[in-house]
């Protein structure tokens, strides 16, 4: 029985391709996350051991606000220069150096625009010489006030060389510095992790970065020969007491590299969430070929049957064909994946201008087992129910010319709409009611469980609609015979076109709620904001953009101008939580700018919104104490509680609380013109003023908020590159079943042909079927999509969602596509059918 399973497997080489594509590029897509992963934690580990190869031990003061990596860039607290000198006479300190460390140089690049970054910082450090790893190219290290080196990767994206002169932005606005050295490290390397670098002497970054003369972000110890790291680590934190955090180089490497592995741990899971898309879209191809072969070999598997094989037998016949088809498959895929790995590496060390030294591409244990048991097991569960029929098939089945005849489609149209409705009932569960931790594996859950019940409706549905579709291309006779053949096997369609389905319907409903997003957010700034002039930019970075915070009193002189503000942002804890307050020169200037009425607030008053009063049960009067990012903790009285949405942000610090912050220039701004004054005639002005502050720019309202909504488009497109796998596939299972289709009915083209049917037209027969399959697959998924995307957005009606809107364009678009994807996936197929021998075709078994 083995044999003749194999046997019957090599002769039909083209339904194991066909079977087996689907499996392995699902695959490929799981066993590249675990390799992309593996490349780049190993590369986080290379990078960070190399940064702290000269540490022996570390020194830095324990922050006042601790930020998980999620949360933005560490601000870092200053150490004073006597701990440096207290350091140096510790027993085992070999030599000890203060170093500053900030994130926020940014360098504005010959062209006039600040470098960006796609994730790694932009440091602004002091000038402290060379190391074991860290190498000068060119020149020397700054000695003076106005000079500065840049590694090698700044040099590199800024177009500078010795000598040139290099505006900085920094924690003040723009400033001019000659540049006097390049460095790089070891290995040829430019930077570490592509990490743009700029030093300056000592002082000026203590001024530029730390806005504090004689204080250090951290101390570098070298230990004395004969004292270990660890034995001098624990020599100087009981003497530097408990303000102090003391660790070794290699604990700090160790630490860091694993904040940034849990962030790409994130990023994995979302690959192998999207890989499990594709995998689902999968099984239903793999399905739909197992059950196609199947009826295509009643004949030799009844005859199997008569010969003395039980049902046993057949099922691991047609199983072993599975588990054939999977192993190849894991083969192949694992093997794409590795390629597939290395190239997502690769188009991640880029972004942001590259400069990051990926380790070299490996295969993780992981990637192997996850492999094989997701390649096999996929297709051994989706030949399962094909397995089942074939061993009903009856010996007596040999001796007729017949398939398996359609059963009736009550029992899997009435599992179908039980299944959706208990998936309709977690999703709703999920969506409304409040289950804690569980609310994400029900919505998860809830739309997995929704796709297989729809996926069981499908057949019922199949017929009625694609009998409906065809009758747009019936008015050729190529037209009505593709009409009948998409609808003579409800099962087959239906299978065909829920793979579509799937895709199709996640990318809709996403489109809907950020499309719905996009629209609530337009409509709630036109009926809040009322500066009609903007000032802001895009954040690339850890670090948002900036601007000099002389610009708003400039732009508030401008004739015509009613009242202009900007806006400071600081992460804070206030009673063991973090949070996000806001502060500005004076509130009740933000308020005229903002169009509403606010207090002056003095230096010990805050605002706050009235749901964050309500939250934190405060009152006008309450007490309430806060620590800043910088600074010491302090106590303030609530001034006045306003309505949500009145002023921008929850919690607003008065102007005194700014020096403390992370960043102490403002993120935003405000312009509000007197009535009747034209933007056209302030904007050019503002525009003026922002010129040396590259990173933003002056903008009207409606720029600004399509530009804030330009993000949700953004994350549109993102998702339908990370879904087009699983549209891939589904396009593969309409090519697998027209051409297995075509194989099935040889002996029917062939007596069509004979009766007169031209080439051209059995070419738009084939066609037409393939069309009408792909455009019901594609019209199911937007139905269902924009059903699960609108039940989401009502869903979020109290986190800012209130307008639901359908993308009406979109879907239309996506249905156009599908009708392409048709033609497309007909194109084999059909030239294989217009070129069947007729005479070989009829006499066809």
């Amino acid at each position: 029985m083995l044999r003749a399973t194999l046997k019957s497997l090599l002769a039909r080489k083209l339904r194991l391709v066909l079977s087996g594509l689907a499996v392995l590029l699902g695959v490929m897509f799981v066993s590249g996350a675990f390799v992309l992963t593996d490349t780049l934690n190993r590369t986080f580990d290379s990078i960070f051991s190399d940064a702290y190869a000269a540490t022996d031990v570390s020194v830095t003061a324990k922050p006042k606000v601790e930020l998980s990596e999620f949360e933005g860039e560490q601000v870092a607290a200053p150490l004073p220069a006597a701990t440096v000198d207290k350091i140096k006479t510790q027993a085992g300190v070999r030599e000890a150096v203060g170093r500053v460390d900030a994130d926020g140089a940014r360098v504005i690049g010959s062209d006039g625009k600040v470098l960006t970054s796609m994730g790694p910082p932009r440091i602004g450090s002091n000038w402290t010489g060379t190391d074991e790893i860290m190498q000068l190219r060119e020149g020397r290290g700054p000695v003076a006030p106005g000079e500065i080196a840049m590694n090698a990767t700044t040099a590199e994206l800024s177009g500078y060389r010795i000598g040139d002169r290099v505006p900085v932005l920094t924690q003040q606005p723009k400033r001019e510095f000659t540049l006097v050295g390049v460095w790089g490290y070891t290995g040829d390397r430019a930077s570490l992790g592509g990490v743009q670098e700029v030093a300056f002497t000592t002082p000026v970054a203590q001024e530029l970065m730390l806005g504090e003369k004689n204080v250090f972000t951290s101390v570098t110890v070298r230990a004395a020969d004969g004292v270990a790291p660890a034995e001098l680590r624990d020599r100087l934190a009981p003497a530097l007491g408990a303000g102090f955090v003391v660790k070794t180089g290699d604990e700090l490497a160790e630490e860091n590299a694993a904040s940034l592995k849990e962030g790409m741990g994130f990023f994995g899971q979302i690959l192998l969430g999207f890989a499990g898309i594709a995998l689902f879209v999968g099984i239903f191809l793999v399905l739909n070929t197992f059950s196609i072969v199947v009826a295509q070999r009643t004949r030799e598997l009844a005859l199997l049957r008569a010969l003395g094989a039980g049902r046993r037998q057949v099922i691991n016949s047609v199983l072993v064909e599975a588990v054939v088809v999977g192993l190849i498959a894991s083969v192949l895929g694992l093997a794409a994946g590795v390629g597939a790995g290395a190239g997502l590496g690769y188009l991640f060390s880029s972004m942001g201008g590259g400069g990051l030294d990926l380790a070299p591409v490996g295969v993780p244990p992981a990637a192997i087992i996850s492999s094989f048991v997701v390649g096999v097991l996929v297709t051994v569960v989706a030949a399962v129910l094909p397995a089942l029929r074939a061993s009903r098939i009856a010996p007596v089945a040999a001796m007729q010319d017949v398939a398996i005849p359609d059963r009736p489609l009550t029992a899997i149209t009435v599992s179908g709409a039980a299944v959706t409705a208990i998936g309709a009932a977690a999703l709703g569960i999920g969506l409304f009611a409040d289950a804690g931790a569980a609310d994400l594996w029900l919505l998860f859950g809830g739309v997995l469980v929704t796709f297989i019940g729809v996926a069981l409706l499908t057949p019922a549905i199949s017929r009625p609609v694609v009998s409906l579709l065809g009758r747009l291309f019936s008015w050729s006779l190529p037209g009505r015979l593709g009409r009948l053949n998409s609808g003579r096997n409800p099962r087959r369609t239906a299978i065909t076109a829920a793979a579509l389905m799937v895709g199709i319907a996640l990318v809709t409903g996403v489109t809907v709620v950020m499309d719905s997003a996009k629209s609530s957010l337009k409509a709630e700034a036109a009926s809040i904001l009322k500066a009609q002039i903007m000032i802001s930019g895009d954040q690339n970075g850890p670090r948002p953009p900036t601007y000099d915070s002389g610009v708003v009193d400039r732009a508030a002189a401008i004739p015509g101008v009613q009242a202009a503000a900007g806006l400071y942002n600081d992460m804070v804890v206030i009673g063991g939580d973090r949070e996000y307050v806001a502060a500005t020169e004076d509130l009740a200037t933000l308020g005229q700018a903002y169009g509403t009425t606010a207090v002056t607030l003095r230096a010990d008053q805050i605002a706050v919104s009235a749901p964050k009063a309500t939250e934190k049960g405060w009152q006008t009067g309450s007490p309430v104490t806060i620590q800043t990012s910088r600074g010491e903790e302090r106590t303030y009285t609530v001034a006045a509680v306003f309505t949500e949405d009145t002023l921008p942000g929850s919690i607003i610090l008065p102007s005194a609380a700014i020096k403390d912050f992370g960043i102490t220039q403002p993120v935003l701004g405000f312009v509000r013109l007197d009535d009747g004054v034209p933007v056209s005639a302030v904007l050019p002005q503002v525009k003026a003023l922002v010129a040396d502050s590259p990173e933003v720019s002056a903008t009207d309202q409606e720029t600004f908020v399509n530009d804030q909504a330009a993000a949700f488009d953004q994350i549109i497109t993102m998702i339908q590159i990370l879904l087009g796998l699983a549209i891939l596939i589904a396009v593969l299972g309409v090519v697998n079943t027209l051409a297995l289709s075509v194989l099935e009915r040889t002996r029917e083209l062939g007596l069509l042909r004979a009766v007169g049917l031209g080439r051209a037209q059995t070419m738009r027969m084939i066609t037409v079927e393939a069309v009408v399959i792909s455009v019901f697959g594609a019209l199911l998924g937007v139905t269902v999509g924009a059903g699960m995307g609108s039940a989401v957005a009502r869903a979020l009606a109290n986190d800012g969602i209130t307008q639901i809107v359908l993308p009406w364009e979109r879907m239309a678009t996506y249905l156009a596509l599908a009708a392409l994807v048709g033609v497309i996936a007909a194109v084999a197929p059909a030239i294989r059918a217009a070129r069947l021998n007729v005479l070989n075709a009829i006499a066809h078994d």
